[in-house]
């Protein structure tokens, strides 16, 4: 388990994980934290934040100089292993120590037990995905998979624990500025021209901005209007204040949620009430790739009405000649019909049963491994891609002499425009807290509960101090929930170069005292 507060952030899949360990499984830990879960763990890597590439170079080095390998797998169903093996033979365990703070011998232990266990699973989120080199950090992960043959069979695997429901179903459906629904790149002429003889009107040729290009676009003029459907970016995205800047240069901006929140109400000209999962049919996606329908429990309250109905009403309004989707199920059935990968789930399939795609006909029981081996599989090789370290961005320095990482907690959910309304929720964690170190709190002067002030390049806020051993000396960890201090004031926007994601889990910050 690698840079997940599984029990948090994700606490029914944490079950599973306390059951796994109770029926005799080997649980590791990597994360800078002390999290819940390495009080199960056999081992805990406590690494530096940033420093995940290394980590896993070393477990590679390791598993390269004791002849762990698969080299039947390496040879029969991947490309390029030499480049890697190049690599990482220069990450010895003693120098990942230096720089990872994990000592050698944990780092030896741990790459023999992964690779000698026939049944060995990884799971990772946003503690390896949010940094600028988010992409080597999978690749690396990627890497240790392919070298061990870890894949293509149950309990084993590279599994993304996803940072938000149904992420998964919204990337298949078309949510990627690069792909048309179905992971079908926009780019290909064939493929836009199937879409726009079912879509009545031309489908672009050219990508789309991702998040970090449309904030960059609200201060250079290339956007002029944002829709948003069940976004927050002024307490959720970094450098807030220089993100509701560029919502300030903005002509029109239209919110569509169930709360009002940061954005809607100081940014928006217009909000759309929508509804939640609750209140609508459809279908969710979960981490393996598991189609299951969703359905009404109850009707939306008041004039909220269901996204699907809000959309095609906006683009009626301008001027689009739409059909009229009646329900959820004639929008999936259009997508089952221009999607191969789906062509076999329908709705009468998903009344009995969840599917895994892909799934391609109606006699297909779906894929459980989606990456077994198969003969008349295209592309078929996993291919190794070498990485090499990169520092974070922002080093702590004499000025900013911490690392801030940030996260979530239990109690609340993202921007928590949800449960920050629940007394229950507020009874349990009302007040912004950040965790520090006995030995910083020591020399800075503060108590368990005092108030500080943290500030960075950015911003600075004001928070209480929750002083204990879930963090070392150098690093303070904050959750982005809470709306009267956000700590995306501090973060900076800078992100990886392939995709843009943020380094939200590493930031130069300093504390300071706040007076009674």
């Amino acid at each position: 388990m690698i840079g997940s507060n599984t029990t948090e952030a994700h606490p029914v899949l944490a079950l599973r994980i306390k059951k796994a360990v109770r029926n005799g499984a080997t649980l590791v830990v990597a994360d800078p934290r002390k999290i819940w879960l390495t009080k199960l763990a056999k081992r805990h890597l406590q690494l530096r934040p940033g420093t995940d590439v290394w980590l896993l170079n070393a477990m590679m080095h390791t598993i390269l100089t004791e002849g762990l390998q698969d080299e039947d797998f390496i040879r029969d169903h991947t490309e390029d292993f030499d480049a890697v093996r190049e690599v990482v033979m220069r990450y010895t365990p003693e120098e990942a120590e230096k720089v990872t703070g994990v000592p050698a011998e944990a780092i030896r232990a741990t790459a023999r037990e992964y690779a000698s266990e026939r049944h060995a699973g990884i799971f990772y989120t946003l503690g390896i995905t949010e940094h600028a080199c988010g992409v080597d950090n999978i690749w690396s992960l990627a890497n240790l998979v392919l070298m061990t043959g870890h894949l293509g069979y149950e309990s084993t695997g590279l599994n993304a624990l996803r940072g938000q429901n149904n992420v998964q179903g919204l990337n298949d459906s078309g949510a990627n500025p690069t792909y048309l629904p179905g992971y079908q790149s926009v780019d290909d002429p064939e493929i836009r021209a199937k879409f726009a003889s079912v879509w009545g009107g031309e489908v672009p040729a050219t990508p789309g901005y991702r998040l970090d290009q449309m904030i960059s676009g609200l201060h250079d003029g290339r956007i002029k209007a944002l829709y948003l459907i069940g976004e927050n970016p002024a307490q959720t995205e970094p450098n807030v204040h220089h993100v509701e800047e560029g919502l300030g240069n903005l002509e029109f901006l239209i919110s569509q949620d169930l709360f009002l929140n940061e954005t809607s109400r100081d940014h928006a000209n217009v909000v759309f009430p929508a509804s939640s999962f609750a209140e609508k049919d459809g279908t969710f996606t979960n981490t393996e790739r598991r189609v299951n329908l969703v359905r009404t429990a109850v009707p939306p309250p008041g004039n909220a009405r269901v996204d699907r109905e809000i959309v095609i009403a906006m683009a009626k309004a301008l001027g689009a000649d739409w059909p009229e989707y009646p329900d959820a199920e004639s929008v999936w059935n259009e997508l089952a019909g221009l999607a191969p990968n789906w062509a076999g789930i329908t709705y009468a399939r998903l009344e009995q049963e969840g599917i895994q795609w892909p799934c391609v006909d109606s006699d297909d029981p779906g894929t459980p491994f989606l990456h077994a081996p198969r003969p008349a599989r295209p592309n078929g090789r996993g291919k190794f891609f070498p990485v090499e370290w990169q520092p974070p961005i922002e080093q702590p320095d004499s000025e900013y002499p911490l690392v801030l990482s940030t996260g979530r907690t239990l109690y609340h959910y993202n921007s928590a425009t949800m449960t920050m309304r629940e007394a229950g929720i507020l009874d349990k964690q009302e007040d912004p807290f950040f965790e520090i170190s006995p030995e910083d709190a020591s020399n800075l002067g503060l108590a368990d509960g005092d108030w500080a002030r943290l500030v960075s390049r950015r911003g600075e806020l004001e928070a209480r101090a929750q002083i204990g051993d879930r963090v070392y000396p150098g690093l303070v960890w904050m959750a982005l929930h809470f709306a009267q201090a956000r700590v995306n004031w501090l973060t900076h926007d800078v992100g990886d170069p392939l995709i843009g994601t943020p380094e939200y889990k590493v930031s130069a910050v300093r504390v300071e005292r706040v007076p009674a």
